[in-house]
Parts: C-alpha cells; structure tokens; sequence
C-alpha cells in the first residue's frame, strides 16, 4: 500500500470545484439507454459516444476524474489514443467499475447482494497497468418492509471493505457505494435511519479490514423521501438529513463525499448538492458529485437526434451541466442560470 498515492489521488478527486462523471454503465444498461433515444447498441456506438464525453474540450475545467467500464477503458478515440491517455492528457483520472453487479440475497427477499470479489486481485492489476488510478464498487440498499436487514447490510459492507483492502494494495483509490434507492414510497426519516445504519455498518467493516480511510472516497445517496411518497423533500430537507446523516456516520479522516443523483432529476441532483454546500460550512470532508444521468441525460439525447452532426451540440450539453454542478460543489449554483443552457 503506498499511502502517499492513494492521500494525493483522493484528493484529485474531491478537488475544489470539480467532481466525477460515471460513465461506467454496463452494456446492458447501456443497451437499454440507446433503445430509448433510438440508437443501435453496438460496440463501435457505445465507443462513438464515450468518446464525446472523453474528449470534449474544456471538461477538465469541472470535472476530476471518470469512471469507465471494462469494455470502455480498452477503447480507443479516433486519434488512436485509448481513451485513459486522452484523459491523462488533460489531467483527468481514469476510474473504473469492478463490480459484477447484483443477485438476490440467499434467504432475503427483496434484498441484494453484490458480486465479483472472485478474481478481482488480478482483475486490480490489469487495470493499473491500462491506466486506472481509482475504482468503484456499488452496493444497493432497498427501503421496503422489514428491510434492509441487517444481514443484507453487514454483508455488503463486508464484502465492500475487502474490495477496498485489495484496491489499496496495488494503490487504486476505491470509491466505496452503498447506495439507498430512492425507489418507493418511503419517507425522508426512514431513509435518513437506513443511511445512517448502512454507512456506520461500512466504515466498521473498512477499519476491521485495515483499509487506509483518507484514501477512500464515499460516493453516497442522498438522505431524500421514496419517489412515490406522498411528501416529497424539499433541498432544504435533502441537505439537512443528508449533512446529519454523514455527521453521525463518517470518520473525519475521510478523503472526500461524491453524491450519486439516483433517479434524481437533472437540476433537482443539481439543486440539492448545491443546497448542501451552502449550508454545510466547517465539514471535514468536501461534498462533490459523481453524477451518470443527471449529467450524461441531453447529452444522450442530443447526439442521438443526428449521430452524425449533433457531437458538437453534444458537448456543448455536457459542459454546462458539469459547470453547474461545478458551481453547486461551491454552493453557488442559482437555478436561473438553467436559463441559459443551450440545449
């Protein structure tokens, strides 16, 4: 473990005024993505429109790191440069998602379990060797009756904690996602008990498994009422139980809180980090973002409208959405600066 490494690669990513792009969607996901805006998912589309993301000009301005998946990250741009080289270029570091994705909890109905310890050492050291410097492994919690349990929970924080054990060894930063879905129609108090629960339960189990704390990075959900819940949250709401959740469970050492939006729309992921940021002086940890579709939304769906001349457009989408979330990891996003995106 080089602890000087992983000390100055968690800070990059939590840098003042920037945070992180997931673009690590798998090929299902992505498959379903393109059917919805209408475009074939083929290897060369899915490398088509990674490559917008990667190399659009200026993103470095607001944006610090971004995570790849398997396929993505033995890409190449047009240039003939793979893609974690175009990224270096601009001073932007290569992530990449190691999970293996969710099956059922054995004897938990309705309740998930994470995969893809298997291998993953050897898995580690390739992806060093291809460029990455940061890692992601998710985990979801569901809201539900009588769930989570705390046998869904101990087993993903466990099995989240050996995955950090081993991206630390080969100095991979390990973002670390126990993400709450915002599916259902419970309130902001049950999701603000199921947080906290779930994130004192994994910094239990990083400090059992030995794990450097400042260099890992939490990329965290939002405390916020189920979508289907007859009272939703208001940003004021959302930053408070949120703050209040990370105060109860984070250790100070911490390297730095990205958020997920998870489902969230695009200006209201934007609204309520900004919201956090304004009220949150005096944390020991920055709050930054690690967005995929409240970034990545008209970004899709421009380029999918005319593949062929609408890149330009494109980009032009993912600048002003990172620059306003940018703005909102300083607190200082207004919702009348929507009114001058240009999409």
């Amino acid at each position: 473990m080089d602890k000087d490494v992983l000390t100055r690669v968690a800070k990059q990513m939590v840098s003042p005024g920037k945070g992180i792009i997931a673009a690590d969607e798998s090929s299902g996901t992505s498959k379903k993505r393109f059917d919805a805006v209408g475009i074939a998912p083929t290897e060369e589309n899915r490398r088509r429109y990674r490559e917008i993301i990667i190399t659009a000009d200026g993103l470095e301005e607001y944006i610090s790191g971004i995570i790849l998946f398997d396929e993505t990250i033995r890409q190449k741009a047009s240039d003939g440069r793979p893609f974690p080289q175009v990224l270096a270029d601009k001073g932007i570091l290569t992530g990449i998602k190691v999970d293996a994705g969710l099956k059922d909890l054995a004897s938990h109905p309705g309740e998930k379990i994470t995969e893809g310890l298997d291998g993953l050492r050897e898995r580690l050291v390739e992806y060093k060797a291809l460029g990455a410097t940061f890692a992601k492994w998710r985990a979801v919690i569901t809201i539900g009756n009588n769930i989570p349990t705390d046998a869904c929970i101990h087993a993903n924080a466990n099995a989240m904690a050996r995955y950090a054990a081993l991206c630390q060894e080969v100095a991979i930063v390990p973002i670390v996602e126990p993400e709450v879905l915002i599916d259902g129609d419970h309130s902001i108090k049950a999701c603000y008990e199921a947080t906290v629960r779930t994130q004192k339960k994994l910094f239990e189990e990083l400090q059992e498994q030995d794990v450097f704390i400042p260099g890992v990075i939490l990329k965290a959900s939002m405390v916020i009422a189920g979508k289907e819940a007859p009272k939703q949250s208001t940003p004021e709401e959302v930053a408070r139980e949120t703050i209040r959740a990370l105060r109860t469970s984070l250790p100070k050492e911490l390297a730095g809180v990205v958020f997920l939006s998870g489902g969230q729309g695009d200006e209201q992921a934007t609204e309520n980090l900004n919201e956090m940021n304004k009220i949150g002086a005096g944390l020991p940890w920055p709050l930054s973002f690690s967005y995929s579709r409240a970034i990545q939304n008209p970004v899709l769906k421009i380029w999918a409208a005319d593949p062929e001349h609408n890149a330009a457009k494109a980009v032009q989408a993912l600048l002003f959405r990172s620059k306003m979330n940018a703005l909102a990891t300083k607190g200082e996003y207004k919702s009348e600066m929507e009114k001058e995106r240009p999409y």
